[in-house]
């Protein structure tokens, strides 16, 4: 028991003596955490005032600095102000100086113009003297000689004329002379020269044509059921077709080439094909047409090719090519026109003239005859309006006008294809006078009925013995047709001179088509 109080007793008294050592431990502690945060606060202290003073410091260096940099801007600003004043002062004693001198030019241009004025003074004085100085001279010329100065003066003029005239006369004389037989034998030394640079064959064309069959039976074939086959050729084609007895063969008979060939063509397709029959002789044509259109455009860019021509409008190219199947007094007109554009070409290079221009007027002389037969008016005033209408040079609208005489001509290239013209017509066996008659009659013939209001096409066959019209089925009923008919008879017989009888068939037919699908 008493183990155990000594027990409780020590354990109690070291509990004692830990606490009490601990609350000394803790008090010391304390005192010397003071002491340190007092020092640290006073360390503080003293860093926070040295800290101000060098910002203080720092603060009063820089706004030094500023105050020096700030008196420096402002010393050269006062001295790039004082420069400008310098330079401002510089100018305004330059300008007074001007001033001044010009003040004195003024002064001595004022002085030169007194003198001046001075001078016309003293000349129109002296001028004055001098003319009644002449004046009194001449009065007392007319004094003495008794003239006047008008008379004296037509009296010498008189006497010069006089004595002048008959030398003038006959240096004029001499000089005509001189200058016609020159004149004479460099036109013949140029149309020679040309000529001999220049040859081309001669070949008139015929108003037939002959197509070869490969047997008598295709005649038959041609010919078709109660003769429909060449009935539909004729009317689609315009051309007359003549089946004798002749073996394999088949004449086209027609005033018109472009339309003879066509047909031509047609028929060679016919026969090769060897269907025959209204409706494909339809489609043949139709596309023989297609294609005589582009042979056209080749005939007129092989000229122009030949000719080495360029720059031409596209329509105007297709016209040209027309003229392939054109003719005048049996001669082809194409080939009349290309024959006039070299000729005028050697002629002009001869003399110095613009040869392109000269071939390009040649070529164009005879442009009107590819649709004279469609637009009224003659071939010169048509060809005039063609080159117009395409931006042709004024001097190929001169030539073409001027190259039958009908107009003046205002170049020397327009009198150029004049006589190129006049030479490729002139030459033996160029052109065929009769032809050209029989072709100007047998387009009167379709003309006729042409004119007439309801015919769609007039073709005049048989040599002109017989005129077939194909009148609108819409519009011209079977009686108005046969009023046609007599119509046409009466203005054959009061306005056509023709020899024989003229058959005049007027067809009117009417189609009914449709399609099985």
């Amino acid at each position: 028991m008493e183990q155990f109080l000594l027990s409780i007793l020590l354990i109690i008294f070291g509990l004692v003596c830990g606490f009490g050592l601990t609350f000394l431990v803790t008090y010391l502690r304390e005192g010397t955490i003071s002491k340190k945060i007092d020092k640290m606060l006073e360390e503080a202290s003293k860093n926070a005032d040295k800290i101000k003073r060098d910002a203080i410091m720092e603060a009063k260096e820089k706004s030094y600095q500023l105050k020096m940099e700030v008196d420096k801007d402002i010393k050269e600003k006062k001295s790039e102000l004082k420069d400008s004043e310098n330079k401002l002062l510089q100018r305004e004693s330059s300008l007074d100086k001007r001033d001044e001198l010009c003040q004195k030019r003024e002064t001595i241009l004022d002085e030169r113009e007194e003198k001046i004025i001075q001078r016309q003074k003293d000349i129109q004085e002296q001028e004055a003297k001098v003319d009644e100085i002449k004046k009194e001279q001449i009065a007392l010329l007319e004094e003495i000689s008794s003239y006047s100065k008008e008379k004296a003066h037509d009296l010498i003029m008189k006497n010069v004329k006089e004595s002048m005239s008959r030398e003038i006369a006959i240096y004029i004389s001499e000089q005509e002379n001189e200058a016609k037989m020159t004149a004479v034998a460099k036109a013949q030394e140029l149309i020679v020269t040309a000529m001999q640079k220049y040859a081309s064959d001669i070949a008139s064309d015929q108003t037939v044509t002959v197509v070869s069959l490969p047997n008598d039976d295709m005649k038959g074939r041609l010919i078709g059921r109660e003769g429909r086959n060449i009935r539909t050729i004729e009317a689609i084609t315009g051309v007359d077709l003549i089946i004798d007895d002749t073996p394999e063969a088949v004449v086209l008979s027609s005033f018109d080439p472009l339309r003879r060939e066509m047909a031509r063509l047609t028929l060679e397709t016919l026969i090769k094909d060897g269907r025959v029959h209204p409706t494909r002789i339809e489609e043949v044509y139709d596309k023989v047409c297609k294609e005589t259109k582009e042979k056209i455009i080749e005939y007129g860019n092989n000229a122009l090719f030949e000719l080495s021509i360029t720059k031409m409008a596209p329509e105007l190219i297709e016209i040209i090519g027309r003229l392939h199947f054109r003719t005048s007094y049996g001669q082809n007109a194409l080939q009349h026109s290309i024959e006039v554009a070299n000729l005028a070409a050697l002629m002009a290079g001869e003399i110095g003239q613009d040869v392109t221009l000269a071939k390009r007027a040649g070529l164009l002389h005879d442009i009107g005859k590819a649709v004279d037969h469609e637009i009224e008016g003659s071939h010169v005033s048509i060809g005039v309006d063609l080159a117009k209408k395409y931006g042709e040079n004024e001097v190929v609208v001169n030539a073409i006008a001027s190259h039958h005489g009908d107009v003046e001509s205002t170049s020397v290239i327009s009198s150029l294809v004049a006589v190129a013209d006049a030479l490729s017509a002139s030459r033996p066996g160029a052109r065929n006078d009769s032809l050209e008659n029989y072709i100007k009659r047998l387009t009167q013939l379709e003309s006729v009925a042409s004119n007439i209001d309801g015919v769609a096409k007039a073709y005049a066959m048989q040599a002109g013995r017989e005129l077939r019209v194909i009148v609108e089925p819409d519009q011209i009923d079977d009686l108005e047709a046969h009023k046609i008919a007599r119509d046409i008879k009466e203005k054959i017989e009061a306005t056509l001179n023709y020899p024989g009888t003229i058959k005049i068939t007027v067809v009117r037919e009417t189609r009914a088509v449709e399609e099985a699908k």
